[in-house]
């Protein structure tokens, strides 16, 4: 009986932000990129500085890493991370592998920021799944982009919850609003 609680607790707790699909139904999920913040007239921009024009006019993909494959909150991934100099100077914070996070007693999660491109676009992975391997909530992998914009990395998935993350020292500070408004907040530690 506790087993069929657990989900259901978990489904209460953050309403659609999380599906408590059936096991080895999961699959990725793109996610929506966000609009635009309205920016009102004659405001002074607060947005991360531009990169130098030598670093715009470097054609082709940015260099990454070789793929790694790593697990987080029980979920398969593999892992590509842009060389850190070709990245803005401004942006550089961000990109790597966010993890030993947990929004609820019952729900880990993880970041991983791939790339950033020089408009602050982020190419990301957000994976998420139960607090250790005894858990029973459903999890998956969103993969996606997010956008930089005022030192704030912002991301939406399909169910309309917000993502926002800031540097916090050598972490990440995430906040979580789901789509019923609920807010949740957790550090993601940097992970080698």
């Amino acid at each position: 009986m506790l087993a069929r609680l657990a989900p259901a607790a978990l489904a209460l707790l953050l309403g659609p932000a999380v599906s408590l699909a059936q096991p080895g139904s999961i699959e990725l999920q793109p996610l929506p990129p966000l609009a635009p913040a309205p920016q009102p007239p004659n405001a002074p921009s607060t947005a991360a500085p531009s990169p130098p024009a030598a670093a715009l006019a470097t054609p082709g993909p940015p260099a990454m890493s070789a793929p790694i494959g790593r697990v987080f909150c029980e979920q398969p991934v593999t892992v590509r991370l842009a060389d850190r100099d070709t990245i803005a100077e401004g942006f550089r914070p961000f990109v790597g592998i966010w993890s030993d996070a947990s929004w609820t007693p019952l729900l880990c999660a993880a970041l991983i920021v791939e790339n950033v491109a020089a408009d602050g676009t982020a190419t990301i992975l957000y994976v998420f799944g139960p607090m250790g391997s005894n858990g029973r909530a459903a999890g998956g992998v969103l993969q996606g982009t997010g956008v930089i914009r005022d030192g704030e990395l912002r991301f939406q998935n399909s169910d309309g919850s917000q993502f926002a993350f800031r540097p916090l020292y050598a972490d990440l500070d995430g906040r979580l609003t789901t789509a019923k408004n609920q807010s949740y907040q957790a550090v993601f530690k940097r992970t080698p």
